[in-house]
């Protein structure tokens, strides 16, 4: 998600280390990493999974596309890789910020793209409903607020069960270091707690604690927040144990969701190749972090990052109604079928981008900040 550079001037500095290395321009290689991210999940809708994209092919979609089901099976770890970089994102984009700008950044970044995605597939659904049925009216309301999955309320994007996880991450970094101030110390802190209370929540298996911790994706964020220090300080024995902690943490968790000894499916996945993937996210984030990808400076790597959210919000349910249409309605082969879906999802992000967040996430966040200002006196 899009960040400001962070300030570092007032961060205290680590007890033997001098002052932060702050690194200066945009981090244009991060803003490929998403992109590359959400074409992962997005290959994993479309071909790496069975469901209602098998009826939007006709078949299976391991039998339209034999060699790539198998490759995109594993796209669906693009999620993780997702939680890594925003573990590093957010940590980067509420340095030096008050909790009032760190929420009020949040709201005008997740909600317009989001209010939008909804009407859009919502509209798909009324307009054929033998891909996706529509929600209840009422249900559709609760959608707005994207708190659908705790009031157990019908989603109507697939994805959104991420934003979720996302939006407790938020609230659980903004309550406890944002408020205080983020500073090297209190990051750390965080990493630490978050990645003990991880391992005691599993054992516990207490439903309540499970929602609040989150032990299946609390060691991606927590890596990524350690990449993020690593890029702004160096790295050094304590940041890199926390990151080989989360690495190893996040296999054993992405392998035991993902992996069914013996299951037999279309899409079967390797443990192996699992902890490769998990592996490749977290070195991917760690070049950043170091500097590997300073050449990586085209410019339309900035395009790539802003379309990356409105492109994860749209692809999938707008995306299984263009294949529809597009093989099943229109006899379009499978190949340019894949292709002109993805373009299509690419060009309604774009749209979405150019005319709904750029326009409205910055009215929206002066409107938050005028909330706050006192009435004027008569």
């Amino acid at each position: 998600m899009a960040a400001s550079l962070p300030t570092l001037a007032a961060v205290p500095a680590p007890p033997d280390r001098g002052t932060a290395r702050a690194r200066k321009g945009r981090l244009l290689a991060l803003d490929g990493l998403r992109l590359v991210a959400a074409l992962m999940v997005c290959l994993y809708h479309y071909a790496g999974r069975g469901g209602t994209v098998s009826a939007s092919w006709g078949q299976t979609p391991a039998r339209v596309f034999p060699s790539l089901s198998q490759v995109a099976t594993y796209g669906c770890l693009g999620v993780q890789f997702f939680f890594v970089i925003s573990g590093f994102v957010i940590c980067m984009s509420s340095w030096g910020r008050t909790l009032g700008d760190f929420f009020r950044s949040r709201v005008a970044r997740l909600y317009p793209a989001y209010w939008v995605a909804l009407v859009l597939v919502t509209a798909a659904a009324v307009t054929l409903p033998a891909v996706v049925h529509p929600v209840r009216p009422d249900e559709f309301l609760v959608n707005l607020t994207m708190l659908q999955q705790p009031m157990g309320a019908d989603r109507v994007l697939g994805v959104c069960w991420t934003l979720w996880v996302e939006v407790r991450f938020y609230v659980l970094f903004a309550l406890l270091v944002v408020v205080r101030g983020v500073t090297y110390r209190r990051v750390v802190l965080f990493c630490c707690v978050w990645t003990l209370a991880a391992v005691l929540c599993r054992a516990s298996g207490n439903a309540l604690t499970d929602q609040l911790v989150m032990p299946e994706y609390a060691p991606f964020f927590v890596g990524g927040l350690a990449l993020y220090l690593i890029h702004c300080f160096g790295g050094d024995l304590l940041l890199w144990g926390i990151v080989a902690v989360s690495w190893l943490l996040g296999q054993s968790n992405a392998t035991r969701g993902l992996w069914h000894a013996g299951a037999q499916s279309d899409f079967h996945r390797e443990p192996y190749v699992i902890l490769a993937v998990v592996t490749l996210a977290f070195a991917a984030v760690a070049a950043v972090a170091v500097g590997w990808t300073r050449w990586a400076s085209w410019p339309w790597l900035v395009t790539a990052g802003a379309l990356t959210y409105p492109f994860y919000l749209v692809h999938e349910h707008l995306g299984w109604f263009a294949i529809r249409v597009l093989h099943r309605g229109w006899g379009l082969p499978p190949w340019p079928t894949l292709a002109v879906t993805v373009l299509g999802m690419l060009l309604t992000a774009w749209l979405i981008h150019r005319c709904v967040e750029r326009p409205l996430g910055p009215r929206l966040k002066r409107a938050l900040k005028k909330t706050g200002a006192p009435a004027p006196s008569r």
